[in-house]
């Protein structure tokens, strides 16, 4: 079997996105494939998700925030949309997921671990159903 590829978005790919990947990178140990990207990206990756990983010993602070394009849409296996609503690009034959999740923009450190949590259990699954 290929190695799988999962794309996450969000609007800004400075948040749950990027944790996101960062647990997949992290979990995966290289055999999913992981990208990530924003319908609205913003400047950098907030400083508190990096705060909040670096908690759990994964290191985002060198990531990007990157835009949402069709190629990125059409080379995933699985996207992942937290949040992006109609903005995310629909291709027939790709499995997608919606997950429901607070957006820690503009939270403190106390709320954005929940929400890092909740996206590691999630990731652990994936990882779990992907390899």
């Amino acid at each position: 079997m290929s190695t799988p590829t999962v794309l996450f978005v969000c609007v800004h790919n400075a948040g749950r996105s990027q944790m996101a990947a960062g647990f997949l990178q992290h979990l995966a140990g290289g055999r999913v494939e992981v990208l990530s990207a924003g319908s609205q990206p913003a400047d950098q990756v907030n400083p508190v998700a990096v705060a909040a990983m670096a908690e759990v010993g994964i290191d985002i602070a060198a990531e990007q925030p990157k835009a949402l394009t069709d190629s990125a849409v059409r080379e995933a296996d699985v996207v992942i949309t937290m949040g992006c609503g109609d903005e995310c690009p629909f291709f027939p034959g790709k499995r997608y997921e919606d997950w429901v999740l607070d957006d820690p923009a503009g939270q403190g450190i106390d709320a954005v671990r929940p929400i890092r949590d909740e996206i590691r259990r999630r990731v652990e699954a994936l990882v779990a159903e992907l390899t």
